[in-house]
């Protein structure tokens, strides 16, 4: 029986928390909320698109100010909901913390799909992709200077959902999962990662994965916007070769977080070399997005 918890969820731009959270809220048998729509209420309100009222709240405190007080109050007012927020998690410090995220052109192709409105509209996939992405930036710079909060930092979550192929169902069932199983982790977010979109760091097995894989958990590693093995290559061959969505796996290190006497950072650019890379995509049949982070220590 899951707890009488509430579950804030945020996510990247055009991940799906609209959809994954009405049917959390359905299945469990409370309110939604949507900070979101609020804020694009707002916008309408002011003839603003979403982007430009974003980038204007980085002028105007009282919008921020608003959109705080009404969280907080929801937050005090401990009834079990699902909140659809960017900065929920901030505000609800004892629910469950669910971060989705997803490939970027995914996102976009999402956001384009929408009907059209005044407040958001795009032209073209690239259009979408590139708004989203300025948008999501100036979210991630306003929440640091106001709240010393980087919405993009992983560890800020109980659990990371990737919703680039996994249906909506699928999604909406691991977090019931992990609502009603808590994963033992401390601070280290339990993932269900896309094993089609996470990076290798080792030479492929000669059995391409194949063959069966002990139970050694899969630990991964984080520097936005890419996934990578630290342990437990085989396991993500093995998930991709029998066509899994998702797969489950801890979170070791992100960004400039240490992976033995190395950066994260500098661990990924030094192991997922494009030769490589080629090797995995060609054994399993699939692409990955080209890398773009220079290695640091």
């Amino acid at each position: 029986m899951a707890q009488r918890r509430s579950v804030v969820i945020n996510g990247d731009l055009g991940s799906g928390k609209s959809t994954v959270s009405v049917m959390l809220a359905q299945h469990l048998g409370v309110r939604r909320v949507s900070v979101g729509s609020i804020y694009r209420a707002m916008a309408a309100d002011r003839g603003m698109t979403a982007l430009q009222l974003n980038l204007h709240a980085e002028l105007d405190d009282e919008i921020d100010h608003y959109i705080d007080r009404l969280q907080s109050e929801i937050a005090a007012s401990g009834e079990q909901l699902v909140v659809d927020s960017r900065l929920a998690w901030h505000f609800f410090t004892d629910a469950l913390k669910v971060h989705l995220v997803t490939d970027p052109t995914v996102a976009a192709l999402r956001a384009l799909e929408r009907p059209a409105d005044d407040v958001e509209r795009y032209a073209s996939v690239e259009e979408a992709r590139s708004r989203l992405a300025i948008r999501s930036e100036s979210e991630r710079v306003r929440f640091i200077a106001r709240y010393g909060a980087d919405k993009t930092r992983l560890r800020n979550y109980d659990l990371v959902c990737d919703t680039t192929r996994a249906p909506p169902t699928e999604v909406v069932e691991r977090i019931i999962s992990f609502l009603e199983t808590p994963r033992p982790g401390g601070d280290r977010p339990w993932c269900e990662i896309d094993p089609a979109r996470v990076y290798p760091t080792a030479t492929p097995a000669g059995d391409g994965g194949r063959n069966p894989v002990g139970p050694d958990p899969v630990d991964l590693g984080h520097v936005a916007p890419h996934f990578f093995v630290v342990r437990g290559q085989e396991r993500v061959s093995s998930a991709i070769r029998a066509g899994d969505t998702l797969l489950a796996a801890t979170l070791v290190a992100e960004a400039d977080e240490p992976i033995g006497d190395e950066s994260c950072a500098h661990f990924f650019a030094s192991r997922a070399t494009p030769g490589r890379i080629r090797e995995w995509e060609s054994a399993h049949g699939i692409m990955l997005p080209p890398v773009a982070v220079a290695p640091a220590r």
